[in-house]
């Protein structure tokens, strides 16, 4: 291989002008070009590979580094076997057998900086000098204990409400019918007024419900009375008959879904996934109800009993308690599920952007094809940042039910894949695309200053070296 085909073959993980980031790059040493060109024929030590990277004006690995990255095929966080240049049967201990056997480690390194440090100087930083079994215990602390998971068997079951009767949970019934009896005989009376204007004519409970409502109210007014809006009304009795029945049926719908909220809570440290959605009328709660039990049923992830918070079948005593409860689930929550839905809600929209914050796998489900790229490409929550750790964090994005699924299943069982690209206008922007909806999950920026000043600056310590700073982070974690 000349010079040219060399730095084109590691071209992918060109992003700098000196260092890890520039190894065979266009201005390789000398003795790192030679040797490279003949790593066909003769297999590279680690003692050889040290000198290459110094000479790069990188530093030294460790022999733990060394047989981390290119000598073993770990358990991790993702399947590192389905990351391109996998050398196979080629890899072995004590040395680097060809090009892609090279690759392939840098291709680990890569995804692991930016899936944990945010930056591939930082994390080159922090591993290079550690020991095989630190670095391995780092990692494994990151998986997710699918045994353990899958051993815990189901938990309590939820009091069942009936999926034409889920809408009656939602807080526009609960504003109408109230918490206390005063607000639900306001109601009364504002309907029975209301009938007088009518003089005993036959009229549906929908005229009735538009002749009284505010516009502020129509919408929760005609949610709390779907089933009885095209029955014929006379009198009083018709309408207090009416009334009565949907109460109940509200009544016995609440009971159930407060209850619900209490066995929530009681697993709220094994909650698995949240399911964060809006839902304005009454398909709306229909279509969550399936997808919470066409996701969570299938047989991909059905062996993991999954603890799942879903939103039709709980209820709190007022929206101030619901927010406590919601986020408290976001909290704990190991994944969280961001569904479309008919209308953006801050609601939804505030919960993903905490689960982002917090590092968590966050997977948008997007029922219509046409909003798919808007979330992956142009949504200001598609990307946040790990407040934690300053890693830049990334929804994954699909518009599949069998995607959703497949993905839960990868992150609970660890065999998630990536792909590592340049960005495609800026050589040197890094991205990690999840490869099953091509999201991107992770980035690193081109931009030195907002590099520097981010890094520098992030969680208000003092100005240091950016590098340093990553690095340090996540080196405080690989002491414990």
């Amino acid at each position: 291989m000349n010079r040219a085909e060399i730095t084109a073959a590691y071209s992918l993980f060109h992003h700098a002008e000196t260092g890890i980031g520039a190894f065979a790059g266009p201005s390789m040493h000398d003795e790192v070009f030679d040797r490279l060109g003949r790593l066909d024929e003769a297999p590279l030590t680690k003692v050889e590979l040290n000198q290459l990277l110094v000479l790069s004006e990188a530093g030294s690995v460790s022999d733990g580094f060394f047989q981390y990255y290119w000598g073993s095929v770990p358990t991790h966080t993702y399947d590192v076997a389905k990351l391109p240049f996998y050398p196979g049967e080629r890899l072995s201990m004590g040395q680097v057998v060809s090009h892609d056997h090279l690759r392939w480690g840098f291709y680990r390194l890569y995804v692991d900086a930016l899936l944990y440090f945010g930056n591939i100087e930082a994390a080159y930083d922090a591993l290079r000098s550690r020991s095989f079994e630190e670095i391995t215990r780092f990692f494994h602390a990151k998986r997710f204990d699918t045994d353990a998971i899958a051993r815990r068997g189901p938990a309590l079951p939820l009091q069942q409400i009936a999926r034409d009767d889920r809408y009656l949970i939602s807080e526009m019934v609960c504003k109408t019918f109230g918490d206390v009896p005063t607000e639900k005989e306001e109601a009364r009376q504002l309907l029975l007024e209301g009938l007088k204007k009518y003089g005993g004519a036959r009229i549906t409970f929908r005229q009735l419900l538009e002749g009284v409502a505010q516009p502020s109210t129509k919408d929760q007014y005609l949610l709390s009375f779907d089933d009885v809006l095209e029955t014929s009304l006379v009198d009083a009795n018709d309408v207090n008959r009416r009334f009565d029945e949907q109460f109940e049926r509200f009544f016995a719908a609440r009971r159930m879904a407060s209850r619900n909220t209490e066995l929530y809570l009681s697993m709220v440290n094994d909650l698995d996934v949240y399911v964060a959605t809006s839902m304005r009328n009454r398909q709306n709660f229909r279509d969550m109800a399936s997808i919470c039990e066409q996701v969570f049923t299938d047989s991909a992830v059905a062996p993991f009993h999954l603890r799942y918070f879903d939103p039709t079948m709980s209820a709190a005593q007022g929206h101030e308690d619901k927010g406590l409860i919601e986020c408290l689930m976001v909290k704990c929550a190991k994944v969280v599920i961001y569904t479309e839905g008919e209308k953006e809600s801050y609601g939804k929209d505030a919960e993903a952007a905490m689960a982002l914050s917090l590092g968590k796998p966050v997977i948008f489900y997007c029922d219509r094809g046409v909003k798919t790229r808007f979330y992956r490409d142009v949504h200001p929550l598609a990307r946040l940042i790990d407040f934690r750790s300053g890693v830049a964090v990334g929804a994954i994005v699909s518009d599949d039910i069998r995607e959703v699924i497949e993905l839960l299943r990868r992150i609970f069982a660890n065999e998630m894949q990536y792909e590592l690209r340049h960005h495609e206008a800026r050589k040197g922007y890094l991205k990690l695309h999840e490869r099953l909806t091509d999201s991107v999950v992770r980035l690193q920026t081109d931009d030195e200053m907002l590099t520097s000043a981010f890094w520098n600056n992030y969680n208000n310590r003092r100005p240091t070296n950016y590098r340093s700073l990553a690095a340090g982070k996540e080196a405080e974690r690989l002491q414990e």
